[in-house]
C-alpha cells in the first residue's frame, strides 16, 4: 500500500506535508498538479518546500502537468457533446463548468495514480478541520488533528513559510486567472500584480464568454475599479 500526498502548495497541504514529514508518517510519494496558472510566488514556494524537505527528509515533488495546455481547453479544444457541440473552446470556468480543474487536476492526477492500482494506495488530502464538508473517501490528517486554516497558515509562517505574501492579499491562492475570484480579489490582483492582470485581459478578448457572468468583460472591471480608486482620492 503506497502513501501518497496530494500537494496543491496551498496553506492546508503544506501544513499537511510539513506535519506529516515531523512525525513520521510514511509517505512515498508528493504530487503537485500543475494548471499552467499557478502563481509566480506559488511556484517559488514550492521550489522552497522542495529544497527545505531534500535537505531535511530526503523527500522530492513529483509535478505532473497535462499535455494539453490551459490555452487549449479555454480556446481550441473542439465539444463533442451537448448544446454547444463543435464549438471551439470551453471560455472561461465557471462554478457551473469547471473544466479546468478536471482537465488539468482531476484526469492528470488519476491517471498518473492507475501505475499504483495493483498495490493500492492511500491518497493525503489537505482539507482543514473547519472545511469538514468536503471530505469524501480520502485520508484527511488536519481534520484528525482538529487544524482550522487559520492554523495552517500559521504553522507554515513559523516555519518560515510566507509565500511572499500571497496570503496578506488572497484568501484562495489557486490559479491567478480565476474567475471565481471575489472582486475584491480581483481588485488586488489588478493593484499589485499588474502583468498577471495584462495577460488577463488579453485572455478575456479571445474568449466568447464573460468573465464575470452576466455581463462583466475584464476591461470593464478594470473600468469600475479606476473609477472606486479617482473616487477616493476625491475624498
Amino acid at each position: 500500500m503506497k502513501h501518497i500526498v496530494s500537494f496543491s502548495g496551498g496553506k492546508d497541504s503544506t501544513a499537511m506535508l510539513l506535519r506529516m514529514l515531523e512525525e513520521n508518517m510514511t509517505i512515498d510519494e508528493i504530487i503537485f498538479c500543475s494548471t499552467g496558472k499557478d502563481f509566480p510566488d506559488m511556484l517559488n514556494h514550492i521550489e522552497k518546500v522542495e529544497i527545505y524537505i531534500k535537505e531535511k527528509y530526503n523527500k522530492t515533488i513529483t509535478i505532473l502537468q497535462s499535455e494539453k495546455t490551459f490555452e487549449y481547453f479555454m480556446f481550441e479544444h473542439i465539444k463533442t457533446k451537448g448544446k454547444n457541440k463543435g464549438q471551439a473552446g470551453y471560455g472561461w470556468p465557471s462554478m457551473r463548468v469547471r473544466w479546468c480543474t478536471t482537465y488539468l487536476k482531476t484526469v492528470v492526477l488519476d491517471k498518473y495514480l492507475k501505475k499504483y492500482k495493483e498495490e493500492g494506495y492511500i491518497e493525503y488530502v489537505g482539507i482543514a478541520y473547519d472545511e469538514q464538508e468536503r471530505i469524501k473517501d480520502k485520508k484527511y490528517p488536519l481534520i484528525e488533528w482538529q487544524m482550522t486554516e487559520k492554523d495552517c497558515l500559521q504553522y507554515c509562517y513559523d516555519r518560515g513559510f510566507d509565500w511572499n505574501g500571497l496570503y496578506e492579499h488572497f484568501d484562495r491562492v489557486s490559479c491567478w486567472c480565476c474567475p471565481l475570484k471575489n472582486q475584491k480579489e480581483l481588485t488586488i490582483l489588478w493593484q499589485y500584480y499588474p502583468d498577471l492582470w495584462e495577460q488577463l485581459k488579453e485572455m478575456d478578448k479571445k474568449t466568447y464568454n464573460y468573465f464575470k457572468p452576466p455581463t462583466w468583460k475584464v476591461e470593464g472591471l478594470e473600468q469600475k475599479f479606476i473609477s472606486k480608486e479617482l473616487k477616493k482620492k476625491k475624498k
